[in-house]
């Protein structure tokens, strides 16, 4: 079965996907009613559509009146999933052309159920999901506010479980030890063990425990979260400045919960791993291509530590200008260029409106802001933007890798590197379009295969490698074709 999850809240997607994927639906994703206009005509015809009410650029009601007007979607179940709850609302929904009225929050078992009175899901899915455990999530946090916030938050999911809680670092790696969670949730500043140093231990007695960092989004904080995320964390999430309960609880619900069930989905553990699928390969086009000019590489969760083991190969070899877009906020992405030099050995810098692109420079764009390439080969400078944001993401792999193929064409090498969501697939589609090359990161290998598991599937990469592959694959390439 086929899913299109249609909302402006990537976080909100990302839950909605995930409960239908438990229940064997492959899903797509847009951002808005006029995306999922473009991705109906493009792709197959899905059995469902799930659609939030309020987007920008084309609302729910909009988009559930246009396709009840179009031939080919009329019989389309549609499924409206709004915060709205007030009767009359849900009322003029259904009256617009929507089959059922789902409220935020929701649960997955309350999805799947309305799935089966709509007929595209059967009663037994849902019991094979009901089956399936909750995960278990340990908290670790010096403030007994926070893990009040936390805990109760969580538990009014019923995906989720509170497995413990610690007060420091050192009564984590011993909570970890007697019997490790699902999914831990780790502050950076405690005393007796600080965060960094409890994450590493954590790391050698559970090397694939999925850890979420939760500190405090300011510049201290920030830092810090970068060491943690190069130490080996797989994500983090901001505490909202000032503490304020309602604040903190609603970037649990909206974010943090998003993350934890992206790590670990519903039937999986973390210590029971599939196989590693060997890396696929597909054939290269007849003929030499020219040389590589550009090298753009799109990542998000679980960046920081794969952009630290694939940059100092590329790094070594690159005569040509290398550009990052790795979902971040601003105070953040200062931070990890500065991390990331210091890995490679040379500059990796925040990149500065309107600066040239000379050859062999690492540029990562800084958070908030869209990384464009502008000019023209040999005469090429950045350009920072503040346009809507795509696929809910500013920066955006695709408007990189978009303005990248428009300038260097051909001579364009794309990496997309492990990620949530949907980020970069129309860039790789527009970089292969121009003759222009594609690696994805494989599943194995990645912390979430959302960013190029999409990429993969598209049939848009020329090869699929684990990431320990990846670094030295951009170098040969490098090489091979005359910098």
């Amino acid at each position: 079965m086929r899913a299109l999850v249609v909302d402006d809240s990537k976080a909100s997607r990302s839950i909605v996907a995930r409960a239908l994927r438990d229940l064997r639906f492959d899903c797509d994703e847009a951002a808005n009613g006029a995306e999922a206009i473009e991705r109906l005509a493009a792709g197959p015809r899905p059995d469902l559509v799930t659609v939030n009410w309020h987007m920008p650029v084309m609302d729910g009601i909009e988009l559930v009146r246009r396709l009840r007007g179009h031939p080919r979607h009329r019989d389309l179940r549609l499924l409206m999933i709004s915060t709205e709850s007030d009767r009359g609302r849900i009322e003029s929904a259904l009256a617009a052309g929507a089959d059922d009225f789902v409220t935020k929050p929701f649960t997955a078992d309350a999805l799947a159920r309305k799935l089966v009175g709509l007929g595209v899901c059967s009663a037994a899915e849902i019991a094979a999901t009901a089956a399936r455990g909750p995960i278990r999530v340990l908290i670790v946090d010096d403030s007994s506010t926070i893990r009040s916030l936390l805990s109760a938050t969580l538990a009014a999911d019923p995906d989720l479980v509170v497995a413990g809680a610690a007060v420091n670092g050192q009564m984590a790696v011993e909570m970890v030890a007697a019997g490790p969670p699902d999914v831990v949730l780790l502050d950076v500043e405690m005393p007796v063990l600080d965060g960094i140093s409890a994450l590493r231990e954590i790391r050698r007695l559970a090397p694939r425990l999925p850890v979420i960092m939760f500190s405090s989004l300011t510049e201290r904080g920030a830092t810090a979260t970068v060491d943690a995320l190069l130490a080996g964390a797989n994500d983090y999430t901001a505490k909202p400045a000032g503490l304020d309960p309602g604040a903190v609880a609603a970037v649990i619900r909206t974010d943090l919960v998003a993350k934890i069930k992206a790590l670990v989905p519903r039937g999986t553990r973390f210590d029971r791993p599939a196989a590693p699928a060997a890396a696929s390969r597909k054939p290269q086009p007849d003929g030499p291509r020219g040389p590589v000019q550009a090298v753009v590489i799109g990542v998000s969760t679980g960046g920081p530590t794969a952009l630290a083991e694939v940059l100092p190969a590329i790094a070594a070899e690159a005569k040509v200008p290398v550009l990052i877009v790795q979902h971040m906020p601003a105070f953040f992405t200062a931070r990890l260029a500065e991390r990331l030099a210091k890995i490679c050995g040379r500059d990796v810098r925040e990149a500065v409106d309107f600066i040239p692109l000379a050859g062999g420079e690492i540029f990562l764009a800084p958070g908030g802001r869209h990384l464009v390439v502008a000019g023209e080969p040999g005469a090429a400078r950045v350009r920072l933007t503040d346009d809507p944001p795509e696929q809910s993401c500013r920066p955006a792999a695709d408007v990189l890798f978009r303005s990248a193929a428009k300038v260097w064409g051909p001579g364009v090498l794309g990496i997309v590197l492990t990620g949530m969501g949907r980020d970069g697939v129309a860039g790789a589609r527009a970089i292969v379009e121009a003759g222009g090359a594609v690696i994805a990161q494989d599943e194995f290998s990645s912390v979430v295969w959302g960013m190029p598991g999409e990429v993969a599937k598209a049939g848009l990469a020329d090869a699929v490698l684990p990431l320990s592959r990846i670094g030295a694959e951009v170098a040969l390439r490098l090489a091979r074709r005359g910098r």
